[in-house]
């Protein structure tokens, strides 16, 4: 599937900054302009996709929920 076949609004390019490997799922941190995004995403994709820290990539946000907790 291209990424322009993708409908998300909320689109961050970046680069990513660290990733945590765990045996079934990954942390990504990507470093966008608008600050930090971590993605939690299966360690097969990021096999799959041979993504390495410094790689440049495009993080998609959809959300149908946002909590909010009190500082």
């Amino acid at each position: 599937m291209p990424i322009q076949s993708i409908n998300a609004r909320n689109q961050f390019r970046g680069k990513i900054k660290e990733i945590i490997t765990g045996p079934v799922v990954s942390e990504v941190d990507i470093d966008t302009p608008a600050g930090i995004v971590t993605s939690v995403i299966t360690t097969r994709s990021v096999q799959e996709l041979d993504l390495q820290v410094g790689t440049e990539v495009l993080a998609f946000v959809k959300s149908t929920e946002v909590s909010v907790a009190k500082l």
